[in-house]
């Protein structure tokens, strides 16, 4: 049986559009979002799980989920 390997998610998000709400910073159950300088949210690439809670809460849909390279 092959053994299927998942690969790593991260999200991301789009500074240049992001509002700093702090939506996607109160519901990261890993708490690997803040927000920056009160301009943008910034995600903590070491705490990202790649959930996705943050994308679905963002009003503003500026947060991705992308698998990256370990």
């Amino acid at each position: 049986m092959e053994k299927k390997i998942r690969k790593k998610r991260r999200a991301f998000v789009d500074a240049d559009m992001c509002v700093a709400c702090g939506c996607c910073v109160k519901v990261c159950p890993m708490k690997a979002i803040e927000i920056w300088k009160g301009i943008a949210a910034k995600v903590l690439e070491e705490k990202c799980v790649g959930c996705g809670k943050c994308a679905k809460e963002c009003p503003a849909s500026v947060i991705e989920i992308q698998e990256v390279e370990r």
